[in-house]
């Protein structure tokens, strides 16, 4: 497992994995940088079952999972409201049950997973919290085909689980249309730098065993795909921001491993399950050589971008129409002076 965890706040994905270290990436986007709903690259049927997988491998508490659900959570507690009714929606829902503490006055809480076996594991989690008070449900759903009436949640949290749905786009407007006026829609995915030294270590082995790169990755999510996400996507006051986190594992089978247990593996459409074993042991070489510290532990970088976004509301606040400005900045630099000067 991890043996370090380090975070580095307010910077700005995933590669593929067949049978081999290299997990699968977000969404493959259009001209316009959005996710085209036109084509299907992930199998959801495969992404099922492992997340069947990951219900029985999963830590109850795993150092990365954890750091990201508090991060995410932090930012529900921040907000001067109270949202009775809440929905989560599958990646690591497990952790942020577990640590929500209370925030964000949460009343009644939904925990939604396309895995049968992840939710079985989720409610026997729930019976082991000795101190749990909230009301709380289950239901296996789909992401991209939400079960949830419209105007009937106050909040929507989905923690590394948005980033394998085909129809992202489409996915976040269900959220946007299952939340109550002036609702609230916090989401955290992967973003393109994670597994840039997998990545790199994959393609140098290949070049050098195989003598050329397959198809292994499809594009990653880029901070500025999030915020065009958010307005397409019909949320108001969109808010976009990025956390990197460098978890350190004795190996790369270690890190294998633990992309297994968070149901994190490869889930293309078309991916190829056949890897060489002398590629499979070359790019575990390169990865070592390129980038082991002098303890022998190799970094995985995991880039996480933060999303959140509110339900149109008369109440919210709205920026001035163009051309309504009473004073021009001349007279400001009159004021107070050029600050170039």
């Amino acid at each position: 497992m991890a043996l370090a965890l380090r975070q580095a706040a307010s910077l700005r994905g995933w590669a593929r994995r067949g049978r081999h270290p290299i997990p699968a990436a977000p969404f493959c986007t259009d001209g316009d940088g959005f996710q085209s709903s036109r084509f299907k690259i992930f199998d959801r049927d495969f992404k099922r079952k492992q997340r069947d997988r990951a219900a029985w491998l999963m830590n109850s508490n795993d150092e990365f999972l954890d750091s990201v659900a508090d991060n995410l959570l932090d930012r529900l507690q921040d907000c001067r409201k109270t949202f009775p009714t809440a929905l989560c929606l599958g990646g690591a829902s497990e952790a942020v049950r577990r640590l929500l503490h209370g925030r964000g006055g949460i009343e009644k809480l939904a925990m939604m997973d396309m895995s049968f076996d992840m939710v079985n594991m989720l409610k026997a989690s729930d019976r082991k919290d000795s101190d749990n008070t909230l009301e709380t449900f289950y239901v296996v759903g789909d992401e991209e085909f939400l079960p949830v009436k419209e105007n009937s949640l106050d909040l929507v949290i989905s923690c590394l689980g948005l980033h394998w749905t085909n129809d992202l786009p489409g996915a976040m407007i269900q959220c946007r249309l299952a939340l109550k006026p002036d609702g609230l829609f916090l989401a955290a995915i992967l973003g393109g730098e994670t597994l840039k030294e997998l990545r790199m270590a994959c393609t140098i082995a290949q070049m050098e065993r195989e003598g050329g790169i397959s198809p292994r990755m499809s594009p990653l999510a880029q901070v500025r795909d999030a915020g065009n996400l958010l307005i397409r996507a019909g949320f108001t006051l969109p808010g976009v921001d990025v956390d990197q986190y460098t978890v350190r594992y004795n190996s790369a089978l270690e890190l294998i491993e633990h992309l297994r247990k968070m149901g994190e593996t490869n889930a293309l459409l078309q991916r190829n399950n056949i890897l060489k074993r002398e590629t499979a042991l070359a790019t575990a070489a390169v990865y070592e050589s390129m980038f082991a510290a002098e303890d022998g532990t190799i970094p995985a970088t995991f880039q996480v971008i933060y999303m959140t976004g509110w339900k149109e509301h008369p109440s919210q606040q709205k920026a001035k129409a163009r051309g309504s400005a009473t004073i021009s900045f001349k007279d400001i630099q009159k004021q107070f002076g050029n600050p170039n000067n």
